[in-house]
């Protein structure tokens, strides 16, 4: 970020404090969504260096927050102005830059590589889906319960066989095979103590299958 007159560092510290928590933003006029406020979530803002008016800082953020616009949002609280120079995406969700990261040219070579026979570097980048949803609460259900799931079926209580501790009602949960495979994503209906005290009813509703039908064996009735 860069500001646009000299300030504090003391001040600068202080007026970031202030961003850090549940924000309200403004989309900018670049951008591709309606502009109308909007609620998002600073989870952490740590200033690291400060040379001249430019200010290096890092943020953990929610999806969808602007980081242009917090810029410049800080720069009108200090009453100076401020504006991003410069933004760098260092993780998004499980995905970290140091975490196995590469670049379009290591792709195209082991897409080259891949094409002339040997699938070894291809398959050293290409990591499982799996590793995405890692992120978000997951739910293992029964073998007998993953094909009618694959054919769009909601998941019923008696198809759970294990849940993290602290579901809530309608948040995203992805489904898992005892194995581990990814079946689909869905929105839950109960929380986890409703699944545990309950012997029926609907626990989750699918919304998106990642399993290919038939990979289980059919256990249920057309």
């Amino acid at each position: 970020m860069e500001i646009h007159d000299d300030v504090p560092e003391s001040t600068l510290r202080e007026v970031m404090t202030e961003f850090v928590g549940e924000i309200y933003q403004k989309p900018p006029l670049r951008a591709s969504v309606k502009r109308e406020p909007r609620k998002r979530f600073i989870y952490q803002l740590n200033l690291h260096e400060i040379e001249g008016r430019r200010v290096l800082f890092s943020c953990s953020c929610q999806a969808g927050t602007y980081i242009r616009k917090l810029c410049s949002d800080i720069g009108e609280v200090l009453g100076c102005g401020a504006h991003m120079r410069e933004l760098r995406r260092t993780c998004a969700g499980p995905f970290t830059e140091d975490g196995g990261s590469v670049t379009l040219h290591e792709i195209s070579v082991a897409n080259s590589e891949f094409e002339a026979g040997n699938e070894g570097p291809l398959r050293a980048i290409i990591k499982p889906m799996e590793l995405a949803l890692s992120s978000i609460p997951q739910i293992v259900i029964r073998d007998s319960a993953v094909d009618s799931v694959c054919h769009g079926a909601n998941l019923a209580v008696p198809g759970i066989v294990k849940l993290d501790s602290s579901i809530e009602q309608n948040r995203p949960v992805a489904l898992l095979t005892l194995k581990g495979e990814a079946v689909a994503l869905g929105r839950t209906l109960m929380t986890t103590q409703e699944v545990l005290d309950r012997e029926s009813g609907i626990a989750v509703k699918t919304e998106r299958v990642l399993m290919e039908r038939g990979t289980y064996p059919p256990l249920w009735k057309h």
